[in-house]
Parts: C-alpha cells; sequence; structure tokens
C-alpha cells in the first residue's frame, strides 16, 4: 500500500490489517516516479492500494510537469507492475476530473472534464489504469476528505474557533464531506469483493451520502462540538481568489456499489459525527 504516512493512508493501514496482510510504504520507503522500484515492490501482492498522490492543488498549476510525475506517471508505472504481477491496483482518484457546472450528481460513466492542473493530472492516472489494467484495476474517486491524522478543513475550522469570534466560509460550492476512516473501510470492502470476483473494475464513487457546502460543514461541525454555530458566516468563493478554479458542484452518485453487493458509503453529516465521537479523547480536532 503506498501513501501510508497520509491521512488515509495511516486509515488505510489501521483499516486493512484487520483483513489482509499489509505492506505499508511511505513516501521514504518507495518513489513511485521510480519504475524499476515500483516493480520490485508490487511483486507477491495480490491487491496494491495507491494513496500516494501529489495533493498540492494551487501547486500543480504552476508545475503540472511534477503534479502528473506522481499522479499519472507513477499510477502507469503501479499498473503495468500490477500486469505484470498478476495484482489487483485500487487508485484513490478525485471529484476534481470534473468541471464542476452540473445540478445533479455525476455518475461513474459521465465524461471527465477537469478545469485545473491538479484534475489533469488525476485523470491521467485514472486513464493510465483503464488502458493497462482493464481487467483488474479499480479507480475510486473521492472529495473533501478529512481526518485524524492530517491537516483538513475540519480540523482547521475546529482550531480556529479559539483564535477568531467570526469564521468567513465559502457557502456557494458544494460537495460531500468524506471522513477518511470511512472511506477506509469501504476500500476494504472494495478489496474483498475484488479478490472473491463479485466487483467489476472501473470507476467507483467512494464520497459519503448527501451534500452540502464548505459552510454546512463548518457550522455542522460547531454544533458537533456545542460550539455557536452562528460564528460561522457565509461568503462566496470570490472573497478567497485561488491560483487553481475549483469545482462548484463536486457531488457524486453511488450506483456501482450495489452491482459489486456492496452498500455505498453512509450520509456525510452522521459520518461526521462518529467521526468526532470517536475522536475524542484525546481529540485531534483542536478546541481550546
Amino acid at each position: 500500500m503506498t501513501g501510508a504516512g497520509g491521512m488515509l493512508g495511516r486509515d488505510l493501514v489501521e483499516v486493512l490489517a484487520t483483513a489482509h496482510t499489509v505492506t505499508p510504504a511511505t513516501r521514504a520507503d518507495l518513489d513511485v516516479t521510480d519504475a524499476a522500484a515500483v516493480h520490485a515492490a508490487v511483486a507477491g501482492h495480490d491487491v496494491v492500494v495507491n494513496a500516494a498522490a501529489w495533493t498540492d492543488v494551487d501547486g500543480a498549476e504552476s508545475d503540472e510537469a511534477a503534479a502528473t510525475r506522481v499522479n499519472g506517471e507513477a499510477v502507469a508505472h503501479l499498473a503495468t507492475a500490477c500486469a505484470a504481477h498478476g495484482a489487483r491496483l485500487i487508485q484513490l482518484s478525485t471529484d476534481y476530473v470534473f468541471p464542476g457546472d452540473a445540478a445533479t450528481p455525476y455518475r461513474e460513466d459521465t465524461p471527465t472534464a477537469p478545469i485545473n492542473a491538479y484534475g489533469r493530472s488525476k485523470l491521467a492516472g485514472e486513464l493510465a489504469v483503464t488502458r493497462l489494467l482493464p481487467d483488474a484495476g479499480y479507480v475510486v474517486r473521492t472529495a473533501w476528505l478529512y481526518g485524524a491524522h492530517g491537516r483538513n478543513f475540519v480540523s482547521t475550522m475546529l482550531g480556529l474557533a479559539s483564535q477568531r469570534e467570526f469564521l468567513d466560509v465559502v457557502d456557494d460550492q458544494r460537495g460531500q464531506p468524506t471522513w477518511s476512516y470511512a472511506l477506509a473501510r469501504q476500500v476494504r470492502a472494495l478489496a474483498g469483493a475484488a479478490l472473491a470476483g463479485r466487483a467489476a473494475p472501473g470507476v467507483y464513487h467512494g464520497t459519503c451520502a448527501g451534500e452540502t457546502t464548505w459552510y454546512g460543514l463548518a457550522r455542522a461541525a460547531f454544533v458537533l462540538h456545542g460550539l455557536d454555530p452562528d460564528r460561522i458566516r457565509p461568503i462566496t468563493s470570490n472573497r478567497f481568489p485561488r491560483l487553481a478554479a475549483r469545482p462548484a458542484y463536486s457531488v457524486l452518485g453511488h450506483d456501482r456499489w450495489a452491482a459489486a453487493g456492496l452498500s455505498p458509503l453512509p450520509d456525510w453529516h452522521a459520518a461526521l459525527s462518529d467521526a468526532l465521537a470517536l475522536a475524542a479523547p484525546p481529540s485531534p480536532w483542536k478546541v481550546a
């Protein structure tokens, strides 16, 4: 499993180890852009889960080639190695492969059209999986991730609660907040179904059900922490210009899970409640 030191990666290692023998590889352990090293690392494994990624969305605008080496070319190395060793590959991808101009949830087979360099780099990885592993490649798109093991929107909002009286939060981008631990459990289920021959290769959407805005998520986190949600004030995206354009609508559909005999992820609000409850004590969600 690559990317084992990241927020999602740490949850994946913990969750996958309950059902499988896991070989965790952090960035220090494996350079996924090194084709020979990847080939050697994949040998002897039945399933490879790739959580290694360039995640700096704005940074990708300045160096798209570097982002594509990690999010695209490295995935091709992994897919080639998996094909050579007879392994299945589960590739973590993103809602950013879509343009964000829809009004209803994106289906797994909706045509892609990323609007920024990061999305293009992740799409390159998806295309490598489908081209090189048509019978053993799985792409799991996720979005709006938060968790206990890394910096993320939820921990940032709760951390700022002790520093500012009011927080201005974007209310014109819609998506599906997704708990990294819940996603890790979904990946474990997919890996089991793939090994059992129940899950067809292709694209799956690994986001929690329902939808909200960043403003709605911040308010929900405050309520669950016993804080006054009216301290969160709605603003529009143009108040916080970013180098990379963000999709305004990042809601994904989850139809393909049923064919694999699996339920989709739970509602985002229920998952957030579980995440915050299980994190304490001690709590990584810092509120003084």
